[in-house]
């Protein structure tokens, strides 16, 4: 018993060297609590409805306050001189109310008027959005005319009805899996290139530190493009994915590798070994991976999460590729590319600098 007792006490130490292991013994679950709980134990999450109001009326006026009253949408205007499907399309949303003009004047005379709720029903916040609108619809024509329709709702399709969860679920895949794969790989090699001196040998060679990380993005952006053909493979084989591979998406694919591959070499530079490297790289991605919408829209997130999110950069990672590979918006993916762009040359400057062979 003493021989057990002895080794338990020999291997527990070990287990709490290592970092890595309590981390998912512990803080792992805890955070997984956290972040979820935070996502979805707030059940007055709002939801932003974009509304179009060509009427204008005291009428229209007070459907939208009673939108805003329901408290789960927040109504925002939408110019009047706006296509209503282009600007949908325009800004990746998922649903939008049109009042047509003359609502007022058929309500007052008793005939039918028509709320037009655009969307795409294939995403999850179209169904909520409907919902509200058809309950305050109800609501008014109870008020108006005991609950005799004069108020009506008409469903109109935006989006492509072939669009699924799982067209929209690989981008987020491969934003994750880009993340993981360079950042993760990265964070490990450096912080054990430290630990072993590796990098004073290094440094005895004709390589360059730009040619060193040069090589360590070409690597990772040669996984990543596996990883991608891959999934999109086993997607279209089992699930019919329609997904587009766009110049967009490859320069964001591009980007990204850039921007997480030296993400790595900052974590591991600041890393005295690969557990608390490991450790530390888990601490920042996994609040990315479950906060910047690889699994679900950001959309189903409290506003305050929303706000969050915008910090981290995989989220304009995914918004990238969703915009060019899904929702064909190619304005918004620009403008997604732009902000990963700039991060990855700001992380990549900062990568190069933090390297520092003769120290290391």
């Amino acid at each position: 018993m003493n021989r057990v007792l002895a080794d338990l006490l020999a291997y527990g130490r070990g287990y709490m060297r290592t970092r890595r292991c309590p981390f998912f013994a512990f803080a792992f679950p805890v955070l997984l609590i956290l972040l979820f709980g935070a996502i979805f134990a707030e059940t007055s999450t709002k939801t932003n409805l974009y509304v179009q109001d060509l009427d204008d009326s005291p009428y229209s006026h007070a459907f939208l306050e009673a939108l805003n009253a329901t408290n789960v949408t927040v109504v925002k205007p939408v110019p009047p001189d706006a296509d209503m499907a282009a600007y949908i399309k325009d800004h990746s949303l998922s649903a939008a109310l049109q009042i047509p003009a003359g609502f007022a004047v058929n309500v007052s005379l008793g005939s039918p008027a028509n709320l037009t709720v655009y969307g795409d029903p294939s995403r999850s916040s179209y169904g909520a959005v409907l919902g509200v609108v058809s309950g305050v619809a109800d609501g008014m024509n109870f008020q108006l005319n005991n609950a005799t329709p004069i108020v009506y709702v008409v469903p109109k399709t935006v989006a492509s009805p072939e669009f699924r969860f799982i067209d929209f679920f690989l981008p987020g895949m491969l934003g994750m899996t880009v993340m993981f794969n360079a950042m993760y790989g990265m964070t490990g090699s450096v912080a054990e290139y430290k630990t072993r001196r590796y990098f004073k040998l290094i440094a005895s060679t004709p390589i360059t530190k730009s040619e060193w990380l040069a090589s360590k993005i070409l690597f990772y952006l040669f996984m990543t493009l596996a990883s991608l053909a891959v999934m999109l493979l086993v997607g279209i084989a089992m699930f019919q994915v329609k997904v587009a591979i766009t110049p967009l998406a490859f320069l964001t694919i591009v980007a990204s590798v850039f921007l997480f591959t030296s993400f790595g070499v900052i974590i591991g530079a600041y890393s005295k070994d690969p557990e608390s490297g490991a450790a530390m790289a888990n601490a920042i991605g996994f609040p990315m991976m479950f906060l910047s919408g690889s699994f679900f829209q950001l959309e189903a997130m409290p506003a305050y999460m929303q706000t969050i999110a915008s910090v981290f950069p995989l989220t304009y990672v995914n918004n990238g590729l969703r915009d060019s590979m899904v929702f064909a918006n190619d304005a918004s993916a620009l403008v997604n590319l732009g902000i990963v762009s700039a991060m990855a040359l700001v992380a990549t400057l900062a990568a190069a600098r933090l390297i520092q062979w003769t120290r290391d």
